[in-house]
């Protein structure tokens, strides 16, 4: 099942793709699946960001090539920090680049939408915890992370989180292909049981020290072959059996 969330008429809701239609829902999808109202045809609509989390927990270092890349240490327990709320954009929107910061980078990642409640949870039933997965653009501004030590600061700017196009419910996370393209060129081309730490062990570890509740987002890291972005390209990042997840890049307007 793809689960979108959608604004009509200024009124941003959830709802189900259903081929080339949206079936709205009554409220949002962890709270159940209920219909509010006839389909609508998908181009009546326009696709948000698929879920409006409380908090995105993101995951550094996560698979050893990246790290390999980045002359970095692998590290022994997952590395988290978290992104703004306020950089998520949706499918489509453009990805917005201060002058003043330097080198931007994509990174292509794999998006666990939690379903439910969940506190200090085992990996053994880490996985009923999700509700689906989406796809994540962890836009990462290198020179102020290196000079800030933490990622705050450079991967929370607005516009710096791309998320969607949908989630989609049903699918195993622990051997998809993960790819970005920019400007239509392969530039990172992975499989999520490449990563050092699973989903599963994610979820429980993150879960002891923070619950998490329905609609958060967990960020599971990023593989090697992240670069920089410029104004005008486009940067596209999909996750088998998820969909394609496309944005252009501008400069920020002064």
């Amino acid at each position: 099942m793809k689960l979108i969330r959608f604004s009509r008429n200024g009124r941003p809701c959830y709802g189900r793709l259903e081929g080339q239609n949206v079936r709205p829902l009554a409220g949002c999808p962890w709270d159940g699946l209920g219909a509010a109202g006839p389909a609508l045809p998908l181009t009546a609509v326009e696709l948000l960001a698929p879920v409006a989390p409380s908090k995105i927990v993101a995951v550094g270092r996560n698979y050893r090539a990246h790290v390999e890349e980045r002359g970095a240490v692998v590290p022994e327990e997952p590395m988290l920090f978290s992104k703004a709320i306020s950089s998520i954009i949706g499918p489509g929107e453009s990805i917005s680049l201060p002058g003043w910061v330097g080198r931007v980078d994509y990174e292509a990642e794999l998006a666990v939408v939690i379903g439910r409640p969940t506190r200090r949870v085992s990996p053994a039933g880490a996985k009923e915890a999700i509700l689906g997965l989406t796809c994540l653009n962890d836009v990462s501004a290198r020179e102020l992370q290196r000079r800030d030590i933490q990622f705050h600061r450079g991967k929370g700017f607005d516009t710096f989180c791309p998320l969607g196009p949908w989630i989609q419910t049903g699918l195993d996370p622990d051997d998809l292909a993960i790819r970005a393209e920019l400007n239509g060129r392969l530039v990172q081309d992975a499989r999520t049981s490449q990563m050092l730490f699973p989903v599963a062990e994610l979820i429980a570890f993150i879960s002891r020290t923070m619950t998490l509740l329905p609609g958060d987002v967990i960020a599971t890291g990023t593989p090697a072959g992240v670069g920089p972005l410029k104004a005008g390209d486009i940067i596209a990042v999909e996750v088998e059996g998820v969909g394609r997840l496309v944005n252009p890049v501008a400069a920020e307007e002064a």
